[in-house]
């Protein structure tokens, strides 16, 4: 080992130096010790290097995530001179911007595929539980939907009904492990004076918010009044409830899910639309991922 001193001219100084590292036998000794890191000529050139290692980290999470190889070149490549090192940030912003933008319409797709999901799942199985009243109304005595309301005895309509409230209804899905405690609150705060229904859901959904599959419950509460519908409202909302319209007749509860199969399906054709481009867009990016990174 032998100690040396270089001058070189500022035009040739990254050429020169970037021969020495390919080389790989030089060490070099810091003549101004006292500089901070923030301080150094090169700092600009450093947090650059640093932000192009944070897109490829995330290109190759990408690229890991969707399965693709990165093929690996047998010689490693030469450090790039200062203007191909634009050039490749550049590359990767672009990169990471088309990237972003995909994930972020694959995840409103998702988000709106899953509520259109959970919207059929409501309808199909609300509609048994209005089917279910019914019959228990024709073959049973009258049907008595709020028994703690007292009937006036010469007119024969609860005091609701002389008030001019209307029956009403509010429908959703809520998780399974919440519905016992959503069915207690509802009690509590209503005075009893709700009808809850509910059945799970065979069909396990993904919560897009933590990527957990869970299972969920659909109910329909029928209530009396502008006033306890409000209550209700803000129960479901404290519960994190996914509510959708129900509607008034089978007529129409038939073509919204004719509509919603629309749908479904569009938003399927969409989503593998948007799967197969990513996947080449990573492909793209694999193919020059190894390089980038030694470089």
């Amino acid at each position: 080992m032998c100690l040396a001193q270089l001058f070189l001219q500022s035009g040739s100084e990254y050429d020169c130096i970037s021969e020495l590292g390919e080389l790989g036998l030089v060490e070099f000794r810091d003549l101004n010790p006292s500089v901070s890191s923030f301080q150094r000529r090169f700092v600009s050139e450093i947090k650059r290097c640093e932000e192009m290692e944070r897109i490829l980290g995330f290109l190759l999470r990408e690229i890991q995530k969707a399965k693709i190889a990165v093929p690996q070149e047998d010689e490693s490549p030469l450090a790039p001179p200062p203007r191909q090192v634009l050039e490749i940030m550049e590359q990767l912003q672009r990169l990471e911007m088309e990237l972003s933008e995909v994930a972020n319409n694959k995840e409103k797709l998702q988000r709106n595929h899953l509520e259109l999901t959970e919207y059929t799942h409501m309808l199909k199985i609300t509609r048994t539980f209005i089917h279910s009243r019914s019959r228990h109304e024709a073959l049973g005595p009258q049907y008595e939907e709020f028994p703690t309301m007292e009937t006036d005895s010469v007119t024969g309509s609860t005091g609701m009904q002389r008030l001019g409230a209307k029956l009403g209804f509010i429908s959703g899905l809520i998780q399974r492990v919440k519905v016992e405690a959503f069915e207690r609150m509802l009690w509590r705060v209503c005075k009893g004076y709700t009808i809850l229904s509910y059945a799970e859901v065979d069909e396990s959904l993904t919560d897009l918010d933590t990527g957990e599959i869970s299972k969920s419950v659909v109910f329909l509460i029928s209530f009396w009044g502008d006033q306890i519908g409000h209550k209700v409202q803000k129960i479901c909302d404290c519960y994190h409830c996914h509510l959708y319209p129900h509607p008034e007749n089978d007529e129409e509860r038939a073509d919204v899910l004719d509509s919603l199969r629309t749908r479904i399906q569009d938003l399927n054709n969409v989503l593998h639309r948007t799967d197969d481009y990513l996947r080449q867009v990573l492909q793209k990016a694999a193919e020059s991922a190894y390089t980038w990174v030694v470089q």
